[in-house]
């Protein structure tokens, strides 16, 4: 890579914003439940109306993934609670599923939307991402 090509790429407007908000997508999932989500949630009800397209396009993906991650969190104790508590021997299963199918797909996307956020990209979450 050139340095011409990491100049335009620093020069893309709201480049920073988006790779902040996918990085603090990724350590609320990884590393800071919660505090990491409520830093977000501040940059996006800040940010996400008059940050330029690629920003307000990523804050909005992580901002609505994030609320997906939790909905299917608080769905999944839910669901453990109701057939059984945690006390029951299949309540692993459950755990271990939620991570292998749920928790591990939630990374992954948030991994691409970095990704597509370092390279000046936008990046539509399927299924749970709004439009950009």
């Amino acid at each position: 890579m050139t340095n011409n090509a990491v100049q335009k790429n620093a020069d893309i407007p709201g480049q920073s914003l988006a790779i902040l908000a996918e990085s603090l997508y990724l350590i609320n999932l990884l590393l800071l439940p919660g505090i990491a989500f409520l830093i977000l949630a501040v940059l996006f009800f800040k940010y996400e109306s008059k940050a330029p397209s690629l920003a307000g396009c990523h804050l909005r993906q992580t901002f609505s993934a994030s609320i997906w991650a939790g909905l299917v969190l608080i769905l999944l104790n839910g669901v453990i609670l109701l057939i059984g508590g945690y006390q029951a021997p299949y309540t692993w299963v459950i755990v271990i599923l939620n991570f292998v199918l749920f928790h591990a797909t939630f990374v992954f996307l948030g991994i691409f939307g970095l990704v597509n956020a370092l390279v000046g990209k936008g990046f539509h979450y399927p299924l749970i991402g709004p439009t950009c």
